[in-house]
C-alpha cells in the first residue's frame, strides 16, 4: 500500500510559477515510476510527467520546457516545478506510483494515485 499526498496548488496568474509536491508513505519501492497528471472536469487525466526508477523524465509535449519533474527517494518526495503557466495547465494535479514499463510512464495505468491539488491560472 501507498499513500501520496500532494500540496502546493493554488491560483496563479499566466506567466507564473508554481511547485508541486507530493510525499509518499507505505511500500515504496525504488524502481517505481512516478508521474504526475492532471485532469480538467469532463476530460481524460493526462499525463504531464514522470519519471522511472532510473531517473529518466517524461514530459507530455506541450509542457516541455516549462515543467520539470524531480524525486528525492530518500524523503519519498516527488516535485514538479511549474514556469511560464497558461490557463490551458488549469486543473487538478494528482501524482501517481507504480511499477512501470515502457510506454506506460505518462499513461493512466498506475494504482497508486492521491487525492489531487487544484491548479488555476487565470489570464
Amino acid at each position: 500500500q501507498v499513500q501520496l499526498v500532494e500540496s502546493g496548488g493554488g491560483a496563479v496568474q499566466a506567466g507564473g510559477s508554481l511547485r508541486l509536491s507530493c510525499v509518499a508513505s507505505g511500500i515504496i519501492m525504488p524502481s517505481y515510476c512516478w508521474a504526475w497528471f492532471r485532469q480538467v472536469p469532463g476530460t481524460e487525466r493526462e499525463g504531464v510527467a514522470a519519471i522511472n526508477g532510473n531517473g529518466e523524465k517524461f514530459y507530455t509535449d506541450s509542457v516541455k520546457g516549462r515543467f520539470t519533474i524531480s524525486r528525492d527517494k530518500a524523503e519519498n518526495t516527488l516535485w514538479l516545478e511549474m514556469g511560464s503557466l497558461t490557463p490551458e495547465d488549469t486543473g487538478i494535479y494528482t501524482c501517481a506510483a507504480d511499477w512501470c514499463w515502457t510506454g506506460m510512464e505518462l499513461s493512466a495505468e498506475y494504482k497508486n494515485w492521491g487525492q489531487g491539488t487544484q491548479v488555476t491560472v487565470s489570464s
